[in-house]
This record gives C-alpha cells, sequence and structure tokens, in this order.
C-alpha cells in the first residue's frame, strides 16, 4: 500500500523557495491532479540554457494517476513549461479562454496542438475526478482570467489561490469574487496554499487603473514617436495604452514576437479592445508622422535579443529611436534584470531619447500584480484555513507569510514552509510533512531537455572564464613514436603571436611527459591525456594565474 491510498498529498515541484517554473501536486488514491506548469528563464550563469523546467520523474513514475493539469493564469511563470512537459506527459489541460489562446501558441510552435486535449473552463466551472472534484473562483491580476481553485477531497478543501491580488477597480470591471471566497472559508477549508511574491511589503497594492491617468498625460506631453515597453502579458497595461493612443490620435506598431501573438489572441478573444484601422504594420512606422504613432514593444527585462534592446543599440530595422522620441518602461525589473535594464536606458538617452522609467511609485507607470501584506491578510481571513502553506517566493517571502498567518489566527505548528519535493501527507487524523519526492531543476538548451548537466554547465563557465588550449599530437599506429606535433592551439585562453615564448614552454613540457610515458602502450593513452592536462594546467597556472580548459587530442595513424 503506497502512502497516498489513505491519505492526500500536497507537494511542489517548482514554485516553492523561488519564484518561477510553478507546478504544485496534489494525490489522492489513484488520481493526480497538477496546478500549472511554467517556466523560469535562467540568470546569467547558466551559460547557453533557455529555460529551467521541472523535474517530473516522479509524475512519469505514476503517469497513469495523472487526471488533469489545471492552469491558473497565462503567465510564462505559470504556462511557460507546458511544450516541454507534454511531450513528455500528453494530459489534459483544463484552462480559462485567454489562459487557452496562449497555450495553444506555444502548442503549435511545439507542434502538439493536435495530439493535446484542451478544456475551457470559467469560474462557473465544476471538474470532477473520482476522488477530486474543483470550482474555481476569480482573482485579480495583473493578467485577465486568472482563477483561484477549490479542491473538494476525502479529507477536506484544499484552496490554491494562484497569483492574485484585491483590485477594487479592475481596469476590465471584472472584480475578484470575494463572495465566493467567503463562502468556501464558511464550509471550511483544510489547507491553503496562497502566494507570497509580495509578501515583504506592506499595506495593499494599488489598483491597475492608476496606471491609466499616467500613461495618459506622457502621451499628451510626449514629442515624437512614443514606445512603451512591459511584458506583453499584462493584456490590462496594453489596453491602458491603447487608451492613451485614442485620446492622443495614434496609431499602434508592434514589435517583438510575445507581444504579437499576445495582442493577436487578446483581440480575437476580446480581452483588448481596439478600432480596426488602429493597428498598423512596423513596416509603416518610418512613413508616418512620429507623432502619430505609438509603439508597444518587449524588453522590459532587458533582454538582450527583445525588441528594446535592438531599438536602444540602433539594430532594429523596421524602427529606429530618434532624438524627442519618448520611451516609457511600464514595468520594473525582476531583482537580477536590474543591469539589463541600466544598459538599454543609458543607451536611449545617448540616442536623446526622453526615457521615463524607475520604481512604479516614482513614476505611476506600473503596479504590481501580486498582493501585499494587508491583501494577504485578508484572504488568509476569507478561507480561515486551519493548515497553511505559502507558496510562490522565495524563503523570507514564505517566512514573512507564515507569520502573517499566524497574526491572523493560524496555529503556528499547522504552517509548512516547504521546498520543492516536500509532501505534505493529510490523513483522517494527522497533516505532517516526513517524505519528500524527486524534485529540481531541468534545462532546455535549444531543442534538448534536461541533456546539460553541472558538468557541462562547469566546462562552459571554464571556457567563457579561462578560455581553452587544444593540444593536437599525432602518433604512429605501430611503435607509438610522434610523428607530428605537438601544435597547440589558444581560444579565448592567449594571443598566441604575444605569447610565443609561453607557446613554447607548453609544447617542451608536452614532449617530456609523452617521453616519460610508454605511450606504445594503448591501455596508457587515457593516462597519456590526463598527464599532459595536469602538467600543463600546472604551468600555466604558474605563469598566468588563470585555469583554461587543456584538451589533448592524439591521433593514431
Amino acid at each position: 500500500m503506497t502512502s497516498t491510498e489513505n491519505s492526500l498529498a500536497i507537494f511542489a515541484l517548482g514554485g516553492v523557495n523561488e519564484i518561477g517554473k510553478n507546478m504544485y501536486v496534489l494525490e489522492v488514491k489513484n488520481e493526480i491532479v497538477i496546478i500549472d506548469c511554467g517556466g523560469k528563464f535562467p540568470d546569467e550563469s547558466l551559460l547557453g540554457i533557455d529555460l529551467i523546467i521541472q523535474d517530473i520523474s516522479y509524475l512519469q513514475e505514476n503517469k497513469d494517476k495523472v487526471r488533469a493539469l489545471i492552469v491558473t493564469h497565462g503567465h510564462e511563470d505559470h504556462i511557460g513549461g507546458i511544450p516541454y512537459f507534454l511531450k513528455q506527459m500528453n494530459v489534459p489541460i483544463y484552462a480559462t479562454r485567454l489562459t487557452l489562446g496562449l497555450i495553444e501558441i506555444k502548442l503549435k510552435e511545439h507542434g502538439l496542438l493536435r495530439e493535446t486535449e484542451l478544456h475551457l473552463i470559467d469560474s462557473n466551472s465544476n471538474v470532477s475526478f473520482q476522488s477530486i472534484s474543483c470550482r474555481f473562483f476569480k482573482t485579480n491580476h495583473s493578467i485577465p482570467d486568472c482563477l483561484g481553485i477549490a479542491f473538494e477531497t476525502p479529507f477536506g478543501t484544499v484552496v490554491h489561490t494562484g497569483d492574485f491580488k484585491f483590485d477594487l477597480t479592475p481596469v476590465n470591471g471584472e472584480y475578484a469574487d470575494i463572495h465566493e471566497m467567503a463562502a468556501i472559508g464558511q464550509k471550511g477549508v483544510l489547507v491553503l496554499l496562497s502566494e507570497s511574491t509580495n509578501a515583504e511589503r506592506p499595506g495593499f497594492t494599488p489598483s491597475e487603473s492608476l496606471v491609466g491617468g499616467h500613461l495618459e498625460e506622457a502621451f499628451r506631453k510626449a514629442r515624437g514617436k512614443i514606445f512603451v515597453t512591459t511584458f506583453a502579458s499584462n493584456v490590462h497595461r496594453l489596453q491602458q495604452a491603447v487608451d492613451a493612443a485614442i485620446l492622443t490620435n495614434r496609431k499602434i506598431a508592434l514589435l517583438g514576437r510575445s507581444m504579437v501573438n499576445v495582442v493577436s489572441v487578446a483581440l480575437e478573444r476580446g480581452y483588448l479592445n481596439m478600432p480596426e484601422d488602429m493597428l498598423i504594420d512596423a513596416q509603416e512606422i518610418g512613413r508616418m508622422d512620429p507623432e502619430r504613432v505609438a509603439i508597444l514593444c518587449t524588453g522590459s527585462q532587458g533582454e538582450p535579443m527583445a525588441a528594446l534592446s535592438r531599438l536602444a543599440s540602433g539594430n532594429y530595422r523596421q524602427a529606429e529611436v530618434l532624438p524627442g522620441d519618448t520611451v516609457i518602461f511600464a514595468a520594473t525589473p525582476i531583482p537580477g534584470n536590474e543591469r539589463g535594464v541600466s544598459k538599454i536606458i543609458d543607451q536611449l538617452y545617448q540616442r536623446r531619447a526622453h526615457v521615463i522609467y524607475g520604481s512604479g511609485n516614482a513614476t505611476g507607470m506600473h503596479v504590481s500584480g501580486h498582493a501585499c501584506q494587508e491583501e494577504l491578510k485578508l484572504m488568509l481571513t476569507l478561507m480561515k484555513p486551519k493548515y497553511f502553506i505559502p507558496i510562490h517566493g522565495e524563503y523570507r517571502m514564505l517566512h514573512l507569510h507564515s507569520q502573517l498567518a499566524m497574526s491572523v489566527g493560524v496555529e503556528g505548528e499547522n504552517i509548512f514552509i516547504l521546498k520543492n519535493g516536500d509532501v505534505v501527507d493529510v490523513t483522517s487524523d494527522t497533516v505532517r510533512h516526513t517524505r519528500s519526492v524527486s524534485a529540481g531543476d531541468v534545462y532546455v538548451d535549444g531543442l534538448g531537455i534536461g541533456d546539460i548537466g553541472n558538468m557541462v554547465l562547469r566546462d562552459r563557465k571554464l571556457l567563457s572564464e579561462d578560455g581553452m588550449l587544444v593540444i593536437v599530437v599525432t602518433i604512429s599506429k605501430v611503435d607509438g613514436q610522434i610523428i607530428s606535433g605537438p601544435d597547440t592551439i589558444s581560444r579565448g585562453f592567449v594571443y598566441v603571436r604575444e605569447s610565443e615564448e609561453l607557446m613554447k614552454e607548453v609544447d617542451r613540457l608536452v614532449l617530456s611527459t609523452m617521453q616519460s610515458i610508454q605511450i606504445a602502450d594503448r591501455n596508457q593513452r587515457s593516462v597519456l591525456k590526463q598527464s599532459i592536462k595536469a602538467t600543463i594546467g600546472k604551468m600555466l597556472y604558474a605563469k598566468t594565474k588563470r585555469r583554461p580548459m587543456i584538451l589533448p587530442i592524439v591521433i593514431e595513424v
């Protein structure tokens, strides 16, 4: 008998003790339901990695139990890993209209759309499996069509909030369903999983509607073209930029693949309202009066290949930032992206643009989509959970959220601050964390999923820091005598023409090392290569204080 046949298991494979690659799992008897499947963008230490996704080996081992993937909303950290997940496990997906539209774009790109089972849900839907059923409630966030989920299980109700805030004046008029949240709490919530992103921030998160007035004012004052950069998925922000463009008689152009994709889906499904003749092709930008053009572009996080980065460096073929143009950053940098954003701002100033940037409070061009402390306490008060698991945040955020929970009456021993893979087991008389399942990071590099590990990343880091030295020697297959070489090739280590003495010393050491080993014995070839690496590495560090990657190549002829 497995530990889940007479219990409810709750755990995360991504999204606790980190921000990104969210994936949460409920397991009851012979059923598993997954919540969200996000991707996480790598930091600069993960050289060449495109995306970080979850280790789903536990789900693969139990794939016959998996009933559904339910997606709370359409942000990358909640849907970005779906194509890679589906390539390993074909699971039905449940999501709202906008979220499904964004997922479908990804599935088309990966050739998975035809074979994927997609189900449309909304806040009135009920989805039932054998041991688990779920209903939904509306929440506010920085993208439309967000849901929280209430799971009914044999052991009690488990609530997952999704990402949320309480916006009392939402741009789209879609209010968070506080009455439904209160009703769920009134019936009794056993376990609450609630997001913790803004647990460090006191007070309430400002309404998204406040941004509209600041955008309108900036549009009225602007001369020349206007560039607005924000997260492409922030449809509310895009709508406010469109509204400001309408008021100032400007056409809208889109730059950046994700911006084009999101706007297309939002227009098609009615989440973005724009006059039919307002959207112009990027090629028309240069032919129009600059004061009649507004451009929505990607790149608010300083991404090197995004539209704004290429505009700032003058490498975007269809548009150009000219002196007097206005660039508005309607987003704040995610921690870790500040350096890239600062570089782009400097480049824009060098192009003599008027740049509006800085924290959202300073410029009024951005508000968070996540709940601050008072809203987190409000959610806890509405749900009245007996047990609490803070999710979606780094450890300090989870810790502070747990303190907020205690301040509104949740017992300290009933709060679980977990790591990815830690399991909370709920039985008829106990709730405890005593075990873990396999969890971790899987790296996506090009078409490869999980084939890049720590050894490869270490080699990439070494190559990027100290370069590489390739030593080629040709020997006789018959008696092992040297026929030619050694030939030493430097890449990223030293400039050979200016380091001739050092290269001669490398060649001398290689020859002496080879002469000290009986290379006619084939079994000694690996020993020979290791000896060359060790000897040359020691000498180079002594002379240069660098540790290049050394690749001895022995060719037999």
